[in-house]
Order: structure tokens, then C-alpha cells, then sequence
């Protein structure tokens, strides 16, 4: 491979049609919505998960979205923790209000107010930049300290043996280097190790955070409104985490990532090596599993997806380091 991957982050995901959803699904959802859904539009393209995902019109003139799975989905679970999350979460934060949810024995849907809005980052423009930078800005500040109980630490959250040590093992001979990256990537591999090692102290902290922002979890509005959406993923850390895991790509569509760090209130006296750290666990995330086929429930996509990401995170480092 010559150049990063291309992954079209509007056409990553695999959903069903509305059509094909089982009727005791549509007649719980009117239920619970206390109205009949007179139209559904085609499911979003976004995401990586095979559940359903589209904008409906109900009959008393409002306009919803609907997100829902069956029990043998990963995002079966997701729903349901968002729909338990984000009623929780500060209002200051601009997140589409839940309206509804309807479940059948095996089936979960979440439905909440539509957002007239877009993706950023596809690519990053310096415009959608400041605006999601100041919208991660104005998260942080609502989520420190953390408004909700029993969080997890984010570190805690990927588990002991888990992807941080993908580059560990991948130098041991353990596991194989994946395929579709840079040729020097396998170079580098030991200063992802060292980096790593400093996770315990780099991601401590007390902020609630999204702990899985990207792009396509982003809604810019016509107003120029920043939403942040799919709040399933939340964990304990500092809080400039989330911020910071957007920039490689926003790196890689031409966005001077190092001048923003420099310029962001977010990570004002915050160790350089710490930013790194987190970087280095996302690329080491991201190298874990990337040549297996996805998980039950996921799209061929995801993989693709690691692909990106694990090169532009590598990038990112070994231009800021000096590799």
C-alpha cells in the first residue's frame, strides 16, 4: 500500500430497512411515542453496527430518530446505555433529547428529536475544526468533575491483556503485524511500548468522558451548532482525552494539530508525553484484530476503519516525536 486507506465514514455501516423490522417492534414504538409513525426514511450510513438507524415522521408532525437492535447485536447494549445515560448528562451539553424507547423480547429501540445536521471531518476543514474544538471545550468544562455515579476508569475499560499490549506482542513474535500499513510501522513499535507504560498516570482523572469520539459521533447544524451523539461508551479520565483522539485525522486532512494543542485551554500544562500516551494506546488499539474478521454484529467496514486510524495515530507520532 502506497497511502493511508480511504473510508467514506457516510457509507460504513450495513442496516436494515424499516420494513424488515418485526411489527410488534413498529406497534411498541407507537406505543411509546403515543402516536402512529406515518413515514420512515432510509437508515443513516454512518457507524459500524448492523442496527437500524433512520429518521421517522410521526402522525402528530414530529420528526424523530430511531435507533434499534436484536439481543444478539453488540449494539443491543449500546442502546440501552444510552437511553440510561444521557438523561443525565448536563444540559449544557447539546445532545439530542431521548423522547422514547420500546423494547420486545428481543428487540431495544431508542428514539430521540432529530438534529438537522451533518458530519464533520470528512474530511476536517479548518472551520468544523474550531467549532468541534470548542465544542470539546465546553464538554469538558460541564463534565468536570464527573455529574454521573459508578463510572468506570477509561483504562479500566480496555481490560488487562488486552489491545495496549498488541505492540508488545507483536515485537515478541506473539501476534502478526497487520497488513495495509506504513512500511516503517513495524520500526516504531517499541517507542509504542514505552509510551504505553505511561497510561496509568496519563489517563487519570475525574471528568466524565465521551470515550469515543469521532466524526461520525459529531452533528454540525445549520445554525453551526456542534452535537455530540452515541454516549455509550463513557468512562472516568482527564479531561482532555476525547479532544485529543481527533486529531491524527484532523493531522492527516491538513489541520496544524500541534499549534491547536498549544493554543487549547483543554491541555494547558498537560505533560506532552501524557497526549502521547493516549495516542500510542489508540494506535495499539487500533492495530489489535485489524486482520481478523469483524465482530458478530459489525461491518466489513471496521476494519478499514483500523486501518485509517492505526496510520494516521502513527503519523501523528512520529511526526510530533521526532521517529
Amino acid at each position: 500500500m502506497t497511502g493511508a486507506p480511504e473510508v467514506d465514514y457516510t457509507a460504513t455501516s450495513l442496516r436494515p430497512d424499516w420494513t424488515t423490522l418485526p411489527a410488534e417492534l413498529h406497534e411498541a414504538l407507537a406505543v411509546a411515542l403515543g402516536t402512529e409513525i406515518t413515514r420512515v426514511g432510509p437508515s443513516v450510513g454512518s457507524g459500524f453496527t448492523g442496527g437500524f438507524a433512520a429518521p421517522a415522521h410521526l402522525a402528530d408532525g414530529r420528526k424523530v430518530f430511531i435507533k434499534a437492535a436484536d439481543e444478539s447485536m453488540h449494539a443491543h447494549h449500546a442502546y440501552q446505555r444510552e437511553a440510561e445515560v444521557v438523561p443525565q448528562l448536563p444540559p449544557a451539553i447539546k445532545i439530542p433529547p431521548i423522547v422514547g424507547t420500546a423494547h420486545t423480547p428481543e428487540w431495544f429501540a431508542v428514539v430521540s428529536e432529530w438534529v438537522d445536521a451533518r458530519m464533520p471531518g470528512n474530511p476536517w476543514t479548518a472551520a468544523d475544526f474550531a467549532v468541534v474544538t470548542a465544542n470539546c471545550e465546553l464538554v469538558a468544562e460541564a463534565m468536570d468533575p464527573c455529574p454521573l455515579a459508578d463510572l468506570q476508569p477509561f483504562l479500566d475499560d480496555l481490560g488487562e491483556g488486552g489491545p495496549l499490549e498488541t505492540p508488545a506482542r507483536i515485537i515478541a513474535g506473539d501476534l502478526p503485524m497487520p497488513t495495509g500499513l506504513q512500511p516503517w510501522a513495524r520500526d516504531v513499535l517499541p517507542h509504542l511500548v514505552d509510551l504505553i507504560q505511561l497510561a496509568p498516570e496519563a489517563f487519570a482523572g475525574d471528568s466524565a468522558i465521551h470515550g469515543d469520539l469521532r466524526p461520525d459521533n459529531l452533528l454540525i447544524d445549520t445554525t453551526g451548532t456542534c452535537w455530540t451523539v452515541d454516549w455509550n461508551w463513557l468512562a472516568l479520565g482527564p479531561r482532555w482525552m476525547d479532544w485529543i483522539g481527533l486529531l491524527p485525522m484532523a493531522h492527516h486532512h491538513g489541520i496544524d494539530t500541534f499549534a491547536a494543542i498549544r493554543r487549547s485551554p483543554l491541555t494547558a500544562d498537560v505533560p506532552g508525553d501524557y497526549l502521547d500516551a493516549y495516542n500510542a494506546a489508540i494506535a495499539a488499539y487500533m492495530l489489535h484484530n485489524a486482520d481478523a474478521p469483524p465482530p458478530p454484529g459489525c461491518t466489513p467496514a471496521l476494519r478499514e476503519h483500523q486501518r485509517l486510524f492505526a496510520w494516521t495515530f502513527l503519523d501523528w507520532l512520529k511526526t510530533r516525536r521526532g521517529w
